[in-house]
């Protein structure tokens, strides 16, 4: 998986695209959401991995983040629910795709349930996130952080001054 820090800059940076003045909550949520498909790591010695509810698996599919989005999105708003939907559902999406880019782990189930199958995508550029605090200060950490700063930090970042500067321009 990529870390906590790259699925959330992609969340970030998703929400900062949707408009000028994105709310608090929308940007919570669009992190919070790029995130939590990672919940299955409790099921890691419970559940095999390549089981639909392992890791990696429902938790990370096209259908799971449907589902979330389009119960978020009745929940918090009533206006601009279009817009807040895609948003979420975005940066849900983002965390399987990110994950697919990585070199570690047995692919992402982004068709669970309808189908098994495992993903990943032909650059497996992303190097894998060690799952645990302790193996994260290490050497392997430093290549994770490098490797996202360069795959996933420098993009967001480029996007992100984009509308800044596009935006200022039609402010003025």
């Amino acid at each position: 998986m990529a870390s906590i820090f790259g699925h959330g800059m992609v969340g970030f940076t998703i929400a900062e695209m949707a408009s000028k003045k994105t709310s608090k909550l929308l940007l919570l949520l669009a992190i919070g959401l790029s995130i939590l498909p990672d919940v299955d790591v409790v099921t890691f010695g419970k559940i095999p991995y390549l089981h639909p509810f392992g890791h990696r698996g429902f938790t990370h599919s096209i259908l799971f983040a449907f589902i979330c989005a389009t119960i978020l999105t009745f929940l918090i708003t009533k206006t601009k629910r279009c817009l807040h939907f895609v948003v979420l559902l975005l940066s849900m999406l983002s965390h399987g795709i990110l994950d697919a880019f990585t070199t570690g782990g047995k692919g992402v189930g982004f068709l669970i349930p309808f189908n098994s199958e495992r993903f990943f995508l032909p650059w497996k550029v992303i190097r894998v996130s060690p799952i645990g605090i302790r193996e994260f200060f290490s050497n392997w950490g430093l290549q994770v952080i490098y490797s996202e700063l360069k795959y996933i930090g420098l993009p967001c970042l480029i996007v992100l001054l984009f509308l800044h500067f596009t935006r200022k321009e039609e402010s003025i």
